[in-house]
């Protein structure tokens, strides 16, 4: 009599998101990170039609990440979060190091104007207020030195 089984049952592969959710806990990311990347990693998944990565090149994550700025119009941040859930993809989870991701449109962050004035400032200031202190004259001179240092970025 012989057996219908013609051997011990193969323990399948667990599917890619769960390989991420596992290799993550097993490093100790944050439940946080783990969400967010696999979320970035889902919609790049679905954004090339449901093809595996590992049948992805360099320019389908450059298309990807591109469409977030111009599409998605995410900010700089996000679009950093997203290529981070990328790379860890590649590099951790299918272990292929990836070559030049080529050019993608990058999301560019605002400039940031500093909220307290510098000592010099102050002084310049000192002679335009002519002694009257007044809310409405102080927001003035604000707007007024933000509105300099912002050309002095623009140059």
């Amino acid at each position: 009599m012989s057996s219908s089984l013609s051997g011990p049952a193969e323990a399948s592969k667990p599917k890619l998101l769960d390989q991420i959710r596992q290799l993550m806990r097993l490093r100790h990311y944050s439940l946080r990170t783990e969400e967010a990347y696999v979320s970035w990693i889902r919609r790049y998944i679905l954004f090339h039609g449901k093809r595996h990565p590992r049948d992805l090149a360099e320019s389908d994550i450059a298309s990807f990440l591109s469409s977030l700025a111009i599409k998605g119009q995410v900010a700089a941040s996000t679009q950093n979060q997203a290529l981070n859930a990328l790379l860890f993809l590649y590099k951790e989870v299918l272990r292929r190091e990836l070559g030049f991701i080529g050019e993608t449109l990058r999301v560019k962050r605002p400039a940031k104007l500093p909220g307290v004035l510098s000592r010099a400032e102050v002084k310049g200031s000192a002679g335009t207020v002519a002694g009257t202190i007044s809310i409405d004259g102080a927001i003035a001179l604000w707007q007024r030195v933000a509105a300099a240092r912002m050309s002095a970025f623009t140059r």
